[in-house]
């Protein structure tokens, strides 16, 4: 999958608006956090240390929600394909020997868990189908380098407005994709104040 125009986009915005929920295209961090919030409850015990990738990182605010929310993370390893967007969380982290960032598009190091926030949002002008078989191979990806379980979120296809160079999904096609690739204990949130969904799945 060609994601230079993806790339593109993330560098334009962290160069635009800096260390902000807007250069990951989140309106607010108020919205940006209630999706870390969905996405980590597939952390069963967030007070046992545990490691977690994320997919698309960008400038590393998962891991600052959860140093701030006191989950008992020892290692956190963020891949981006924007070098501008890892050079901001290099700074933004700090010097924090629990982080390793990579410029990568796909996870290559197993975690306990692995997480993506917003990424499959963006298709630009990709066909429909193509982008669907994208995702499936991203949820694979992430199943294959988790050991305990893994999380994502896409907007939701239950919406009155598309835009289209977004991606809306149908939540019952990736919960039935991931029932029957990755596990039987898959959990789909959609009750909660965005148009968009969460998949959790654990192992």
């Amino acid at each position: 999958m060609d994601l230079s125009k993806v790339e593109k986009l993330y560098t334009e915005n962290i160069e635009k608006f800096g260390i902000d929920s807007r250069s990951v295209g989140w309106n607010s961090p108020e919205s940006q956090n209630l999706r870390f919030s969905k996405l980590l409850e597939m952390v069963t015990d967030p007070e046992t240390p545990f490691s977690i990738n994320e997919v698309g990182c960008g400038y590393g605010e998962l891991y600052k929600y959860m140093l701030t929310h006191a989950y008992a993370v020892n290692k956190f390893t963020g891949y981006d394909i924007s070098d501008k967007m890892l050079e901001n969380a290099r700074i933004y982290l700090g010097n924090d020997s629990r982080v390793d960032l990579r410029k990568a598009a796909a996870i290559d190091t197993e975690a306990d868990y692995s997480a993506t926030s917003g990424i499959f949002n963006v298709k630009f002008d990709e066909q429909a189908d193509r982008w669907e078989d994208y995702i499936k191979e991203m949820i694979l990806n992430m199943h294959r380098f988790s050991r305990k379980g893994f999380s994502f979120n896409l907007l939701t296809s239950y919406v009155d407005f598309h835009a289209p160079d977004l991606y809306y999904a149908d939540p019952a096609v990736f919960f039935d994709f991931c029932k029957r690739e990755c596990s039987k204990k898959v959990a789909l949130l959609h009750d909660y104040p965005l148009y968009e969904w969460t998949i959790i799945v654990r192992k």
